[in-house]
């Protein structure tokens, strides 16, 4: 607001000087009338320097006397300059609109006739730019203040997911432990005494075979079942911990997308109908493959920002379709990329099927055995 008061102070400043020069354009330039120029703007400027706000109203006051001195003294067009100085001590007080403008008015009747419409012309002007420069100021303050607080939400933010990654970390490594140690127990409590009583049994047919053959063959017997049992177990338990492959490679597709739309710069999806479990992990290795190089297709050339993954088993074939709204292409030009997905999908006796009409739609189709 400051540079607001200071640049109209120098505009009619600068009205004052060339009005008085034209007034006498023929006489000789007063020194005094130079030098009350200069000591005008050294005390406006001053104002403008100076942080503190009762030293700044000093000068304002200091300003205000200068400028009616001069008036009487000098030139009556100095005047003109006491609605500006009358404006920035009412601004500095902190009044209100109406009566900033009154205040602006008072210093009327000490204006000679012949200016009064001037000076109403300027007091005019200037509450007009005092309300332009406030409005700017006040709109300046206000994306100040939501420019700080996206910052502080900013960073909140970001301490958020760091303290979130953090704790996906953690919360990993923990049921990681849990699992190695459920396993462990279930180790010791199936497997551990069967070997343990397979042990014992096996132990005793040995002290036994020179005196009882047929009790250590009994033994050997109940040993050698043991055995059977505690290995039937490892299979089992190996069989509930190893995960199928239709959930590893479903889940791949998951955390594919997942990633995709954690760039923020496209939006990704996934979808998937029928029996998926008939999905052999080559199958989905090759699924996989396909859509990672349409992907980077879509966002290297394409300029893609919806992505969409869909993959559907029928009756005998399976169908894997990724498209984007992208730029698309009427002639598709095969690469390397497009003669990799083929070659990849050949392997498997499938083909991939690319078409540019609207965005970009990469089909890979994988026959399989409907039993």
């Amino acid at each position: 607001m400051a540079l607001w008061t200071m640049a109209n102070k120098t505009a009619v400043l600068g009205f004052i000087i060339v009005t008085s020069f034209l007034a006498h354009p023929t006489s000789e330039i007063d020194p005094w009338q130079i030098l009350v120029y200069l000591l005008y703007l050294a005390i406006n400027l001053t104002i403008l320097i100076l942080k503190q706000m009762n030293h700044k109203q000093w000068f304002v006051w200091l300003s205000i006397m200068f400028v009616i001195a001069s008036g009487l003294v000098l030139d009556p067009l100095f005047m003109l300059l006491l609605p500006i100085n009358v404006l920035e001590l009412a601004f500095f007080v902190g009044k209100q609109r109406v009566v900033v403008f009154l205040c602006m008015l008072l210093p009327l009747f000490m204006v000679p006739p012949e200016w009064g419409p001037l000076y109403l012309l300027t007091t005019f002007l200037s509450f007009l730019l005092y309300r332009c420069g406030s409005r700017l100021t006040d709109k300046l303050g206000r994306l100040e203040a939501e420019r700080e607080k996206m910052r502080e939400d900013l960073q909140s933010l970001t301490r958020s997911l760091s303290e979130s990654n953090e704790y996906f970390r953690q919360s990993t490594y923990t049921i990681q432990l849990e699992e190695r140690n459920r396993l462990s127990q279930q180790i010791h409590d199936d497997v551990g005494h069967a070997v343990a009583g397979a042990l014992i049994q096996m132990e005793a047919a040995r002290l036994l075979m020179a005196t009882d053959q047929d009790k250590a063959s009994e033994l050997l017997r109940n040993a050698i079942a043991i055995s059977k049992e505690g290995l039937e177990r490892i299979r089992v338990t190996l069989k509930d911990v190893k995960p199928r492959p239709e959930e590893l490679g479903i889940n791949r597709l998951r955390l594919f997308v997942d990633e995709l739309s954690a760039r923020g710069t496209v939006t990704a999806t996934l979808t998937f109908d029928g029996d998926i479990d008939v999905i052999t992990p080559i199958q989905w290795k090759i699924i996989q493959q396909n859509a990672t190089e349409a992907v980077t297709n879509a966002l290297k050339y394409a300029k893609a920002t919806v992505i969409s993954l869909e993959v559907r088993v029928l009756n005998r074939f399976i169908k894997a379709v990724v498209t984007d709204n992208g730029t698309g292409a009427e002639k598709v030009v095969k690469g390397l990329g497009i003669l990799g997905m083929e070659e990849r999908a050949a392997s498997a006796g499938g083909t991939v099927i690319v078409d540019g009409t609207r965005g970009f739609s990469v089909t890979t189709l994988l026959p399989y055995r409907n039993e």
